[in-house]
């Protein structure tokens, strides 16, 4: 045991600090005291042990994508598993060791390479650690279930600085925990192992309506999208009213005729402007939903790149009324901007038969998730955005019930109850038997029982 730092160090004045500080929102700036770049499991042992030792807070980053910048902490010791980015495949067992530190493009990457895949999300510099950890969602989780549903074994570091492996043999209380729990809670997650399956191309569709269609759509889309095939996930994005024009997205696993006969109800309504429909390889379609062409260049985060923005949503158990589809409609036509928006994305099918209590992820009867979503750049329009989505957030509520953890909000003083529900209890036992200490806290953490 050392209580010495190891890995690579970046301090305050050290070249790439700024670099090395910068998460994804702009709209945070912290000074860590020190952030460390683990390459080996024994980089964030001795990290922790020593921020222990020497009384500094404790913060663990994967992605950089933590909405609330939960990752950071002034004068705090930032440990970053990002180094630590390496895939073991097993053929015969079909499953993949993913070290925490990698994002969700270059794992579907190496997966496809073998012809395999792990359910995650869309977007492209997610990291795999929350991403799982909150449990994860994307274009086959009606299909095959959350991200956290294929983690069959997670390695952790403790606040001891020890190094244990949980699955259903041993720590399986910290397994559960993990399947959607949250991250940075118990420890420090350094690999996962997931269960991997087949793939090879997919149907994907895109079809675009006039904003005037915006209730007729929400609608139609709410009762055909949860029950709709497993094997196709739908989504749909409602703009400001300033673009004029809503869509629906999906990714159906199967031949593109019959997807193009499950979108019969939805192509029935309104009067939509364009439609497309089409056959690609899978990693072809994570690069379309990611928005990007075949390169890594324009993911790359770099200060140009980076936006402020305020994202939240909320789980909806229940078809929408007429006076909350009229309600959206209303903050959608008031928006600050064109790049306000609410994203929906269906859910039932696997991952809905799946008892709530089973995993930490307690969401599982839930028809659908609501995502507030705004963006900007000039600080001088922090007010008018974030009152435009906390106002939708708190207008939508009698209509709601709970919100996904990895989509974190602190203007919600319920957040605890609303991320993890009739789970909390069970989650705060585990977080005293794993972590009494409270070492790993932060404004969201789960608090010990």
């Amino acid at each position: 045991m050392t209580t010495t730092l190891t890995g690579r160090l970046v301090r305050p004045g050290d070249p790439g600090y700024d670099d090395a500080r910068m998460n994804s929102n702009a709209r945070f700036s912290k000074y860590p005291a020190a952030i460390v770049f683990c390459e080996h499991v024994e980089d964030v042992a001795n990290a922790v042990r020593w921020a222990r030792k020497y009384g500094y807070p404790l913060r663990v980053r994967s992605g950089r994508h933590c909405y609330e910048d939960f990752t950071l902490a002034d004068g705090g010791i930032v440990i970053d598993v990002s180094p630590m980015n390496g895939v073991w495949l097993d053929p015969e067992k079909r499953t993949a060791v993913v070290q925490t530190g990698i994002r969700q493009l270059p794992l579907y990457e190496t997966l496809w390479q073998k012809g395999v895949t792990v359910p995650g999300g869309t977007c492209p510099t997610v990291g795999i650690a929350g991403l799982t950890l909150g449990g994860g969602y994307g274009f086959l989780s009606r299909m095959l279930g959350l991200t956290c549903d294929q983690l069959l074994e997670v390695e952790t570091v403790l606040a001891s600085g020890q190094v244990i492996r949980a699955n259903d043999r041993e720590h399986a209380d910290l397994l559960w925990a993990s399947r959607g729990g949250g991250g940075g809670n118990f420890g420090i997650a350094t690999s996962f192992t997931f269960r991997a399956y087949p793939v090879s191309n997919v149907a994907i569709y895109r079809i675009a309506w006039p904003w005037r269609d915006l209730p007729l759509l929400l609608n139609a889309w709410q009762h055909w999208a949860p029950s709709v095939d497993e094997r196709l996930t739908p989504s749909l994005v409602l703009s400001a009213s300033s673009n004029d024009y809503c869509y629906s997205s999906g990714q159906y696993v199967g031949p593109e005729r019959r997807l193009r006969e499950l979108l019969a109800p939805l192509l029935s309504v309104g009067t939509p402007l364009e439609t497309e429909i089409m056959t690609v390889p899978y990693l072809e379609a994570m690069y379309r939903f990611g928005g990007l062409k075949m390169e890594h260049a324009q993911w790359q985060m770099t200060p140009e790149h980076r936006h402020r923005f305020k994202n939240s949503g909320a789980f909806v158990y229940r078809p929408l009324p007429p006076q909350a589809i009229s309600t959206i409609a209303s903050f959608l036509h008031a928006a600050p901007s064109p790049l306000c928006m609410i994203v929906f994305e269906s859910l039932g099918g696997h991952l809905g038969r799946i008892p709530p209590h089973a995993t930490a992820f307690v969401h599982r009867r839930a028809s659908f998730h609501m995502q507030y979503i705004t963006q900007w750049d000039d600080p001088a329009a922090d007010k008018a955005h974030l009152r435009w989505a906390e106002g939708i957030r708190k207008a939508l509520l009698p209509y709601s019930l709970g919100q996904y953890v990895n989509y974190p909000n602190v203007f919600d003083p319920n957040w605890a109850q609303a991320y993890y529900g009739s789970n909390l209890n069970a989650l705060r036992r585990i977080k005293r038997k794993y972590d009494p200490d409270n070492v790993f806290r932060f404004a969201q953490s789960i608090p010990p029982l």
